[in-house]
């Protein structure tokens, strides 16, 4: 019994080191979109955004959208190129999502799931190579100031609700006006430690002059 526990003990201790191992790997190889802090308020954040190019879907629930792109990125276009994975990934759902020119047109049902994969730096609207699978559409995102609310562990619906009105409470105290719904920006693959994770609520707001 006493050598059974012993090597259970040396097992769980070799399998979450590997793990932690992982998600340290993960996060540092990981190339993330460039941003410029402008401001810190009472634990959140305003950044500035470049114009970027995004792969773009919609679908009934978050698997779907995400298989969807990710076969986008592993080779599902016109170069059969396979793109390095850029983080975060963005998430919106549950709301009525505007789209806006000059690939995204109409109007997105209710209930439905917006998901969008950024490509690296290296890529422009020439360069960027075209989807071939119907519903996957790249979008050209023009320089946009966000303010961002940093959180840890998993995201799920209600944390993400909560959090998300706690941030646009914060913005009106202070005066900024957000633009549009929130959404989610998640940075680790599924295999990341939930307490090495990085998550964030995000919404654009009005740049200041």
């Amino acid at each position: 019994m006493r050598q059974l526990l012993k090597a259970l003990l040396v097992g769980g201790s070799v399998f979450i080191a590997g793990w932690v191992g992982w998600g340290l790997y993960a996060n540092r190889t990981a190339e993330s979109v460039p941003y410029e802090q402008v401001q810190q308020i009472d634990g959140y954040e305003l950044r500035r955004y470049p114009q970027t190019v995004l792969a773009e879907t919609t679908a009934a629930n978050q698997t779907t959208a995400f298989r969807r792109l990710f076969r986008y990125i592993s080779g599902a276009n016109e170069g059969d190129e396979s793109i390095s994975m850029t983080t975060p990934v963005e998430t919106q759902e549950g709301t009525s999502i505007s789209m806006t020119a000059p690939v995204r047109s109409g109007e997105v049902e209710k209930e439905r799931v917006r998901m969008a994969f950024y490509l690296p730096a290296e890529y422009d609207t020439e360069t960027a190579p075209e989807p071939t699978e119907p519903g996957v559409r790249l979008v050209i995102e023009p320089a946009k100031t966000v303010a961002v609310d940093r959180f840890s562990w998993y995201a799920p619906d209600r944390r993400v609700t909560r959090r998300s009105q706690k941030l646009l409470s914060r913005l009106e105290q202070e005066g900024i006006e957000p633009l549009g719904e929130s959404y989610l920006l998640r940075y680790n693959d599924p295999w990341t430690p939930p307490f090495m994770r990085r998550n964030e609520v995000a919404v654009d707001v009005r740049a200041e002059n």
